[in-house]
């Protein structure tokens, strides 16, 4: 905006009517001491000022307005009809003037006299905005350097304190700093630590690391100054970023050579300890071996001598018994124990074949009850007993010892019904998710979880883990006959078959047997698995 400042009304209106045709805005002031209080809270570019006006003259208000530090820039021009004289002149540009223009004037030269002042002021304005910019960023940049000479001063005082070798790189991977433990390794913060002939380098170390632009962890070997022997140290490179780009990078290296002797020790001792578990079991796989060939060996020539004692004594008991009262009660308890005794033969030979390898197949067990239904019909129709079997998905099992299970367990939940109660027997089957008792019900699970119930005597829950061992009895032969081995035979079948077995019971409310077992459609075990 342009100040004109002159007493006549008539000189105002007529510069003021110019300028603002010419699209510059204008202010006017009748007086210099008007003039002063709006230069005071206004903003001009430009001051028009009549020399002659009552009161202060132009030159005081052109000297009073360069001494104020607002407006001291602010550029004027004296007008003037009366002063023409040059020591007039003078005056006005001592002043503060930048121009002397007498009247009459050209409007025109006027005109450009006021563009230029203009263009002067834009520059002018512009300049100092980019001066004020230009202060910020130095500001900015002053600022930003001396936080990042306090970020490096901490970082070294960091990496001085810790109790590692540590050192710090530029961008181009030149050592900048390093602690004091550096020395120990190196002479000088230009060397680097030796590294072994057939172990990687500090420097390979270093350009992998900037190859990668992230942190690396390397395992090197270096050796202290004042000793021959090199340490193990873990070697970590770390970049420092600022605006996503990496400033400089941090080496930390950390002595793991204690640790590191003692794994191997360690592992030497793990393989020495495994050798030797493995040579154990070679001797007790070739033990085992002897002696299940022993058991099968020894149960099956004892079935000769038995058989005779079972053939002669009935015989005997057939010709001669009916004599006396006493040899028939003799010979009775003879054939008794012979049958027992071919019992408890027979259950061991079967016993100690479960360890002779067979082949797994998918099973239907299904069938396989059928046919054990079949074999007990006049045990079943004796006892009244009723049998519910629900359908059994495929297993993968070996379909003989899983007649010998199902075989066991029926055969005892007939064998230990209540007296004058008919057994009812329900096996039910479903599919879970892995090989637990409680496992969760799992339509696509791999294993088959069965429940044999039965309503008989039941047991006490105190003696369950006593059932599955070999010759372990809850009842005496008078009241129940048996070996004390089908739920041995039962859960050693199961543990080969990478199942569980358990049971739950009460006594006087029957029991229920719980087995779980991996089923037939397992795509990851082999048509042809074997065990051994």
């Amino acid at each position: 905006m342009i100040l004109i400042v002159d007493d006549r009304p008539e000189n105002i209106f007529s510069l003021q009517k110019l300028l603002e045709l010419n699209n510059f805005a204008v202010d006017t002031a009748s007086s210099g001491e008007e003039a002063l209080r709006k230069i005071l809270k206004n903003t001009y570019f430009l001051v028009i000022l009549d020399v002659q006006m009552p009161g202060m003259d132009g030159f005081e208000v052109a000297e009073a307005i360069t001494g104020y530090s607002k407006s001291k820039d602010i550029p004027i021009i004296f007008l003037s009809a009366v002063n023409l004289e040059k020591r007039f002149i003078t005056k006005g540009y001592t002043s503060g003037g930048m121009d002397y223009v007498t009247k009459p004037f050209d409007p025109e030269i006027l005109l450009l006299k006021v563009s230029t002042f203009y263009r002067l002021h834009l520059q002018t304005r512009e300049l100092h905005d980019a001066q004020q910019k230009l202060r910020e960023e130095v500001a900015e940049r002053k600022a930003a350097q001396e936080a990042l000479y306090h970020s490096l001063e901490e970082l070294r005082s960091i990496l001085e304190s810790i109790q590692h070798i540590a050192f710090t790189l530029n961008r181009e991977g030149n050592i900048e700093f390093v602690n004091r433990y550096w020395h120990e390794y190196a002479e000088g913060r230009e060397n680097l630590p030796a590294t072994p002939e057939e172990g990687p380098s500090i420097t390979e170390c270093i350009e992998k690391a900037m190859a990668s632009g992230r942190q690396e962890v390397l395992e090197v070997c270096i050796k202290p100054l004042k000793s021959e022997e090199y340490r193990y140290h873990l070697l970590s490179m770390t970049p420092v970023r600022k605006d996503n780009v990496i400033a400089k990078w941090v080496g930390i290296f950390t002595d793991i050579h204690e640790q590191k002797m003692m794994n191997q020790l360690l592992e030497n001792r793990v393989s020495q300890r495994t050798e030797e578990l493995q040579r154990a079991n070679r001797d007790l796989a070739a033990s085992n071996h002897e002696l299940q060939q022993f058991a099968y060996v020894a149960s099956h020539d004892l079935k000769e001598p038995l058989r005779k004692i079972q053939v002669f004594g009935n015989l005997i008991h057939g010709k001669f018994g009916t004599d006396q009262q006493d040899t028939v009660q003799y010979l009775s308890k003879i054939i008794s124990s012979a049958d027992r005794m071919n019992k408890l033969i027979t259950d061991v030979l079967d016993y100690s074949k479960l360890s002779i390898s067979e082949k797994f197949h998918a099973t239907d067990v299904n069938v396989i009850i059928r046919e054990i239904l079949d074999d007990m019909e006049l045990l079943i129709r004796e006892k009244s007993a009723d049998i519910v079997v629900d359908n059994i998905p495929p297993l993968w099992a070996v379909p003989g010892q899983m007649r010998q299970v199902f075989q066991n367990i029926l055969s005892n939940a007939l064998k230990f019904s209540a007296t004058g109660v008919k057994p009812a027997i329900h096996i039910r089957a479903e599919r879970v998710s892995r090989p637990a008792p409680d496992a969760t019900v799992d339509k696509n699970g791999q294993y088959c979880r069965i429940a044999v119930s039965d309503n008989g005597i039941g047991f006490d829950e105190v003696y369950l883990d006593k059932i599955f061992v070999i010759f372990q009895r809850l009842h005496g032969r008078n009241e129940y006959e048996g070996t004390g081995i089908g739920l041995a035979i039962v859960k050693k079948i199961i543990d080969t078959h990478g199942g569980v077995i358990t049971a739950t019971s009460e006594e006087g409310k029957g029991s229920k047997f719980i087995l779980v077992l991996p089923m037939g459609s397992q795509q990851t075990k082999q048509t042809e698995q074997t065990y051994s």
